[in-house]
């Protein structure tokens, strides 16, 4: 007691109930309400972070689908006729011609005998890193092949039949669009660059080497051997030349 007068005890206790009840008040509006409502915004947030990672990685997907239906080189090879020589061995002769996406020939046919049945076609292949075929990048943005000979599981394979002169770009991308300078180069150095990862990491190739897949050729049908995009070189099923005889 100071100055005569009662120290404002009620008064103080009311303050003191007044402003632990506006605490509480804060504290749980916070809970309640504002910690809520933030919890569900980083929720929201998260949530749409996530739907545009899912949107992107659809439309990478979508973009990889379709360089994997891409050709960029194809090849139609007939099978002619298979006969057998004097010596009782089988010759097959087949016609191999360059062809676009429509069939039509982008080349001059050329006409080969080879001995057996099994035929190889051995190619040069360059793949690059895969974000230059996702990006469509003008120079590496498919994958390279040279056709670099054909020959059959009875020859040596040095003895095949040259298509692409090796060491330079394939005829038929110079056809198309001229080859790059830099197509050229890779091409003239491809052992080196076959041999050499960090030559090769510079040039951006992801992959660099042979590939000779073989097919058993049947007589009277046609068989297309093509490079996709992505590298992989493929030969089809073989479908016939001509439809087969009716049956009465």
């Amino acid at each position: 007691m100071r100055n005569g007068r009662p120290f404002p005890f009620r008064s103080f206790v009311w303050s003191v109930f007044l402003v632990a009840v506006a605490a509480v008040g804060i504290y749980l509006s916070y809970e309640l309400v504002v910690k809520p409502q933030r919890a569900l915004q980083d929720e929201i947030r998260e949530q749409q972070e996530t739907i545009n990672k899912l949107e992107q990685d659809k439309l990478r997907l979508e973009a990889y689908l379709k360089i994997l239906k891409r050709i960029d080189r194809r090849a139609r090879i007939e099978v002619l006729r298979q006969t057998k020589d004097g010596q009782g061995n089988l010759q097959t002769g087949i016609r191999f011609t360059e062809v676009d996406e429509t069939g039509k020939p982008t080349s001059v046919s050329r006409e080969l005998t080879l001995p057996g049945q099994e035929v190889y076609f051995d190619t040069l292949v360059i793949k690059f890193d895969d974000h230059f075929i996702e990006e469509s990048d003008p120079l590496k943005g498919r994958a390279l092949m040279l056709f670099r000979r054909i020959f059959s599981s009875t020859m040596k394979p040095e003895d095949g039949i040259v298509i692409d002169k090796e060491g330079e770009a394939p005829e038929a991308y110079a056809e198309q669009q001229g080859p790059s300078a830099f197509e050229k180069d890779l091409w003239k150095r491809f052992w080196e660059l076959a041999n050499d990862e960090k030559l090769a990491k510079e040039h951006g190739v992801r992959a660099i080497h042979g590939d000779a897949p073989y097919m058993r050729l049947e007589p009277d049908r046609v068989y297309e051997i093509t490079l996709r995009s992505t590298g992989e070189v493929i030969i089809t099923p073989g479908m016939r030349l001509t439809p087969p005889p009716a049956t009465l």
